[in-house]
């Protein structure tokens, strides 16, 4: 039997957050909160995360999960680029996600990369995740947070370069503070035109996609046959399905928010606002001045980010209610806490210094047209290629079924 009161919790609070959003920053937020609920539901029962996708790539040349991220890039971008080169003439008001690329940066999205498998999930995964039901991604949520919020303690010392410094540490600090292009990102729709930053994407997608099913033909032979939709409402969903759900949501956040989804920023402010509530003080920090400063005084309902991951965690919630498999257990071993906590942290400070995660940077900047999608993409597999080492070090997985040799 569905337990009812799981779902009538969620539905309950994902109304209560679209009603406060909608409050505070009117239709467009309350809109947002509606798909961050979708997000969370389609994310749930497609079981669509980056984490294990990548990790399936690594450990088994297996890439269904991969083909599926850049059919959600492509089926975004058919989308969000023209609506980012033209959208004023139609009155749309939407910007990307444009941003610089450096050693910091690549730093970060290494750290995140290697922090989300030992952490068992990325910043939507855990997210959705958390709300299925798993008491240790909500460990590891405490501890992204944190991560998130002492990487903005150190903000300065990662982007203000120091020339006066000397020595190896000068130089190290000169180099993890370096950016390209005059401090400014770098924009394929401003560099090759709307219609050519379409083909350069859709050619990168295909290529991608492509040579993640040569290496899997090389490796096993065929492809691993496709996992089927069952129910809309009680799952599972098919890898495809959960692809242009997600897009809907990438476009939807476009267009409500007028920027693309992001996730992990919100979890910076959250961690200030109870570091404030607990007497603590950001005076002085560069990354809380200017308008960050105001979403401090502000309510979280005013954040539209923040907004989309109550959202995700409430239709998360409801998706794993109507599935039957909503069944929190606080069981958890030593080591279950210990990779909890540190690839929490690690996910959280990466996040910050690579401008997000594999939704905001990634995907945020491959739908956004920026350079920054791309770095974000190479540092953050380098990183969980090499969390997937440490994974097998530490006995995470099972072990591998010997495999079967190509005809």
């Amino acid at each position: 039997m569905r337990p009812k009161a799981p779902l009538i919790l969620a539905f309950a609070a994902l109304a209560l957050v679209a009603a406060l959003a909608f409050a505070e920053r009117g239709g467009a937020f309350a809109a947002a909160a509606a798909l961050g609920g979708f997000a969370g539901f389609a994310l749930y029962h497609a079981s669509f995360g980056f984490t294990a996708a990548w990790r399936r790539v690594s450990r088994e040349r297996r890439g269904a999960g991969l083909r599926a991220q850049m059919l959600l890039v492509a089926l975004t971008c058919l989308v969000s680029y023209p609506l980012l080169a033209w959208g004023g003439l139609i009155g749309v008001e939407a910007r990307g996600f444009i941003l610089p690329i450096g050693v910091a940066s690549a730093f970060g999205a290494f750290v995140f990369g290697a922090g989300m498998q030992l952490g068992g999930g990325c910043a939507s995964g855990t997210l959705f995740t958390a709300g299925g039901g798993s008491v240790r991604m909500l460990l590891v949520l405490a501890f992204f947070i944190a991560g998130s919020f002492a990487a903005t303690a150190h903000w300065e010392f990662w982007t203000r370069p120091e020339p006066e410094a000397e020595g190896a540490w000068g130089l190290l600090k000169a180099a993890a503070t370096a950016r390209f292009n005059d401090n400014r990102g770098i924009s394929l729709i401003v560099e090759l035109g709307g219609f050519g930053a379409l083909a350069a994407i859709l050619g990168f997608c295909g290529l991608v996609a492509l040579g993640s099913a040569m290496m899997e033909r090389r490796a096993h032979g065929a492809l691993e046959p496709g996992r089927w939709t069952g129910s809309m409402l009680s799952g599972p969903w098919s890898l495809t399905l959960g692809a242009v759900a997600l897009a809907f949501v990438g476009i939807g956040a476009l267009l409500a928010l007028g920027q693309p989804w992001g996730v992990t920023s919100a979890f910076a402010l959250w961690g200030a606002k109870l570091w404030l509530m607990a007497g603590g003080s950001v005076e002085g920090w560069a990354y809380w001045s200017g308008w960050r400063a105001g979403q401090l005084e502000a309510s979280l309902f005013a954040d539209g980010v923040s907004v989309m991951n109550f959202g995700i965690v409430a239709g998360a919630m409801a998706a794993a209610a109507l599935a039957g498999k909503w069944a929190p257990s606080l069981r958890l071993s030593g080591p279950d806490v210990a990779t909890a906590v540190i690839g929490g942290v690690m996910m959280g400070y990466g996040a910050r210094l690579a401008y997000g995660c594999n939704i905001g940077a990634y995907l945020g900047g491959l739908v956004s047209g920026s350079l920054h999608g791309f770095w974000w993409l190479v540092w953050g597999f380098a990183g969980s290629w090499l969390g997937v080492a440490l994974r097998a070090r530490l006995a995470m997985d099972p072990p591998l079924a010997p495999r079967a040799q190509p005809a």
